[in-house]
């Protein structure tokens, strides 16, 4: 069993291209193949499975539709039971997008490096791809640039080389349907696995029809993910601006050395900064390491922050003396904003 990499397909409802791809496959000699009926209707698409048996593929089945995410699971226990001292598998669509070729290409790649992740990446600018596929697959690829810092050419390949220890940790991560995928990519970061991308050809059948990827509900799933980040700096951000108004309304008429807008800011992000720190180590970054390193370079990241909107208020204020403070805090926050979870992504919670 030893460097056996089996290929791993899930199927809902597949054509006559999943017939079409194993064949491919038995040819090229690339196996063995374990195929997911993710909850398809057997008396419409039994004969489809029947035949994926006869050439060879270990069918597992869904009694109901539960999700890529799930089929891959199932598949993963599978493989990690059934072929003990794999290097990891290949998973590929079954769609007819990904060739034998490339699959093959990820193959090699995994063996070449056992603990990396292998990603079989398209080229979108190439044309006659679908508009949603470019649209979404771009997209997808700059916000995760943008919240994690990681430059992954193609967020959304179904064709995938995973090691036999990450499936191990797959097999509890979360996420049942599409977004079990970009989570995947999330759990590298914070694993230090690396990322091998291996061009692949970018094939769309019939305008890819085929896929069962809704691109607004499947999306909204995926971004999902993403929201956390954004919530736990716009609570923190609403909470230090409300509290900011009150403390300015308080103190404006009380004589302070430092200035009743510094006071506000510092009173106000004392509070903000607590309920913060507490959000993103428990929820956003999941926080595994030594709370108190995290919470004294999360201290002076935000005393640092404090200062610079403070500071900057006031000097804003001085010059455009009948605008209201607030007003002027927001904008200067919202850029505070960007360097501060660029610091906490990559410095106090990394």
């Amino acid at each position: 069993m030893e460097n056996m990499i089996p290929v791993i397909i899930p199927a809902y409802e597949p054509d006559e291209k999943l017939i079409k791809l194993m064949e491919d496959l038995n040819a090229a000699g690339i196996g063995p193949v374990v195929v997911v009926d993710d909850g398809s209707f057997p008396g419409k698409y039994g004969e489809i499975f029947d035949k994926v048996r006869e050439l060879g593929a270990k069918v597992l089945v869904h009694a109901v539709n539960m999700g890529k995410g799930r089929g891959l699971k199932t598949a993963f226990n599978y493989c990690l039971t059934e072929y003990p001292g794999i290097i990891g598998v290949v998973t590929a669509d079954s769609d007819g997008q990904h060739t034998p070729e490339d699959i093959k290409k990820c193959m090699d790649a995994l063996r070449e490096n056992p603990k990396a992740l292998v990603l079989g990446v398209r080229d979108f600018d190439q044309s006659g791809i679908p508009a949603r596929s470019v649209f979404g697959n771009k997209t997808t690829s700059r916000v995760m640039k943008l919240l994690t810092g990681m430059s992954i050419s193609d967020t959304q390949t179904g064709l995938r080389g995973i090691s036999a220890e990450f499936m191990k940790a797959l097999l509890t991560e979360k996420g049942e349907r599409f977004e079990f995928e970009t989570n995947m990519l999330l759990d590298i970061k914070e694993l230090g696995i690396k990322i091998v991308e291996v061009p692949i050809r970018t094939i769309y059948l019939e305008e890819n029809k085929s896929s069962h990827f809704n691109p607004i509900k499947d999306s909204i799933r995926i971004y999902a993910i993403f929201f956390k980040f954004l919530f736990s700096s716009l609570s923190s951000a609403l909470v230090d601006i409300v509290l900011f108004t009150v403390f300015c309304a308080v103190f404006r008429k009380v004589p302070v050395v430092i200035g009743y807008i510094m006071l506000s800011t510092i009173l106000a992000r004392v509070i903000s900064a607590i309920y913060n720190f507490s959000v993103n180590y428990r929820v956003v970054f999941k926080g595994k390491g030594s709370k108190k390193s995290a919470a004294v370079k999360y201290f002076i990241l935000a005393v640092f922050i404090m200062l610079a909107s403070g500071g900057a208020v006031s000097a804003i204020c001085s010059v455009l003396p009948m605008v209201p403070e607030t007003l002027i805090k927001i904008p200067v926050d919202c850029i505070l904003f960007l360097f501060s979870f660029y610091m906490q992504r990559e410095v106090v919670y990394k």
